[in-house]
């Protein structure tokens, strides 16, 4: 939708909504002063979305340099009193996990509400953590909507919930939810008149142990009397079908659970939950009662489950509890309509011959892995060193720790440029444990700018202080591209869209020790393996940053680029090593012919690769 609709002030209108649209539209409406994230997919597109309107809707926004930052930014700010919001994917919880377990215990004057975009099946991420498990360690009320609609009217429960208890609360939503579109009904949006607070009781906001140990009582009393909340909360809802099984649910798997049951006319109680933590055991309780057997439906972990046997084992309950724990429902991945359709034969709900919810074609999908633009640098990078490794004529396997970004892709053929990786900056870190263990084995690792900048320099300071020999690869593409194109610090622009200082990583990376520093522009093939060489070659640490913009936002240098890249067939010796070692997308060899197509960004790269100059500019 355009950002004129979703500032619209008017109460009671429809507007078609992504589940994030929806989260920024409840943000307005809720009257947030402070916003920051370190941006992530599923939740990426709620950070673009305030980089265009913070300025219009008064609130301050920024792309923090990694989420324990923007946590420490949000939480502290409604420690002075403002409503606050933070947003970012799973994974990011485990970096802003330090200072969120203990914003819990220092609670907030204000109202902070962190979103947190959880990604089953791992769509675009290293794993499927459940960060329902971080609310019920920090205890720290949690919500789950199922839909664009929910997103929006649970926000404002939630910063409720934040005001009246002092307390961070999470609003969890999962890949589907944040992505899936709907009829959202709005709540009259007013510009934010307030920015500034002002921060008092400063003794209660220091955990030493004797204020710990106060705080930590006074937290779990706020999730006693929250408890009682959550069983009377409108957020769980009792759809009582007078039948005789029922079904326990909560957020995305809510709308599969309807899916099936609609279109096979199956008829079961449901008891979808929306505040999940403080569980509401009351209201699971009279459910179980009153139900011979309930299936619980959840992504990912089985934690409602957990709870419902732990609450039908406390009162002796002898209601028959399925899910994940019998294998009814698979402990792994997203669910689908047809994972729901299959548990519902095995509890004879739905007899084996009755037709198959999406009715799937069996005509098998072509494959299409995901693969670098066109023109983009990082091929280039990745070309150089893997012609660089494949010169020394190893014994042994290269090691190429990577990092999150877009040059994971990396590990692809031919290059075999990521062999290990782990998590944000763990390539730095990874690589100091490489060279204490091995040797004879060159060490290149790769990391992107704004993943360095998020996490990369601690590690990097290690590898200094204690003598690590490896080299590393800053991809510095001036943006943060794998998730859409966001600044970072070493932009010279802020999340509010204004000019800011720009971050040197030279600068960065010199004043930490590294003696090897070179800047190369990965486009210029020899020159970079040039640079290989040497980086190899020194004993030491050394830092090669590839830099050169990102396709997304070099679009004006590409278009003004006034050649082509052609090929002369008469001077080609179908080496293929445009096709089989390069590997640019925009380069296939048709009927013994190699055909360069519309695609081509004029990069140029294949233009030196070639051996005897058949691609040529022209």
């Amino acid at each position: 939708m355009n950002i004129k609709e979703l500032l619209d002030s008017n109460k009671d209108k429809k507007r078609f909504m992504l589940g994030n649209e929806a989260a920024v539209r409840g943000v307005l409406e809720s009257g947030v002063s402070l916003a920051a994230t370190y941006p992530g997919t599923p939740s990426s597109e709620i950070g673009d979305i305030l980089f265009k309107v913070a300025k219009d809707a008064n609130i301050y926004f920024e792309f923090s340099s990694n989420e324990k930052v923007a946590v420490e930014v949000a939480a502290s700010a409604a420690s002075s009193g403002l409503r606050t919001f933070s947003f970012m994917k799973h994974v990011g919880v485990n970096v802003a996990s330090d200072s969120l377990m203990t914003s819990a215990y220092m609670g907030v004057e204000g109202s902070f509400l962190l979103l947190v975009a959880d990604d089953p099946s791992t769509f675009s991420s290293q794993n499927e953590q459940d960060t329902r498990h971080f609310a019920r360690q920090a205890n720290i009320p949690i919500f789950e909507p199922s839909n664009p609609q929910e997103i929006k009217d649970f926000i404002h429960y939630a910063y409720d919930i934040s005001d009246k208890y002092n307390i961070p609360v999470i609003l969890r939503t999962t890949t589907r939810v944040s992505h899936m579109r709907g009829i959202v009904k709005t709540d009259t949006y007013t510009k934010n008149e307030v920015n500034k607070g002002l921060y008092e009781n400063i003794g209660l906001h220091v955990p030493v142990p004797e204020i710990a140990r106060t705080m930590h009582k006074n937290l779990i009393e706020k999730i006693h009397d929250l408890r009682e909340i959550s069983n009377k909360s409108p957020l769980n809802q009792l759809f009582d079908n007078g039948a005789d099984i029922g079904i326990i649910t909560s957020g995305g798997a809510y709308n599969y659970v309807c899916d099936v049951l609609n279109q096979n006319n199956v008829n079961v109680n449901i008891l979808k939950l929306g505040f999940t933590h403080p569980f509401p055991e009351d209201l699971v309780k009279e459910f179980l009662e009153n139900n011979s057997e309930v299936l619980v439906v959840e992504e990912v972990d089985a934690i409602h489950e957990m709870e419902t046997l732990a609450v039908a084992g406390t009162y002796g309950i002898n209601t028959k509890i399925h899910g994940k724990k019998d294998g009814i429902l698979p402990e792994i991945l997203e669910y689908t309509p047809d994972i729901l359709f299959n548990a519902l034969i095995s509890l004879g709900l739905i007899k084996n011959n009755t037709i198959e919810v999406n009715n799937p074609t069996k005509i098998p999908l072509p494959s299409r892995p995901a693969t670098l633009c066109s023109g983009c640098p990082h091929r280039a990078s990745f070309y150089a060193a893997r012609s660089v490794i494949n010169s020394l004529n190893l014994d042994v396997e290269s090691i190429h720790p990577s990092d999150i970004g877009c040059y994971t892709l990396g590990i692809a053929p031919p290059y075999n440029m990521a062999n290990y990786l782990m998590s944000m900056g763990a390539s730095v870190g990874a690589s100091c444990g490489f060279s204490k263990a091995t040797e004879n084995q060159p060490i290149i690792s790769f990391i992107g700018d704004s993943t360095f900048f998020h996490a990369g320099i601690p590690p990097l300071i290690n590898a200094i202080h204690n003598k690590m020999k490896f080299t590393l690869v800053i991809l510095d593409n001036r943006i943060t591209a794998m998730t859409g194109g966001q600044t970072n610090p070493g932009i010279p622009v802020d999340g509010m869209g204004d000019e800011a200082p720009a971050i040197s990583i030279e600068s960065l990376v010199k004043s930490i020790g590294v003696g090897f520093v070179k800047i190369v522009n990965p486009l210029d093939v020899n020159k970079m393996i040039d640079t290989y060489r040497d980086a190899l070659n020194y004993d030491g640490v050394s830092v090669i940053i590839s830099k050169y913009p990102c396709n997304l936002i070099n679009k004006q240098e590409i278009r003004a680029r006034n050649y082509k890249i052609k090929v002369d067939s008469s001077k080609c010796i179908h080496c293929n090593k445009c096709v089989n070692q390069l590997a640019c997308p925009s380069i296939n060899e048709i009927d013994n012919e190699i055909i360069i197509d519309q695609t081509c960004n004029k990069c140029s790269v294949c233009v030196d690769v070639c051996p005897t100059g058949a691609i040529h500019k022209e």
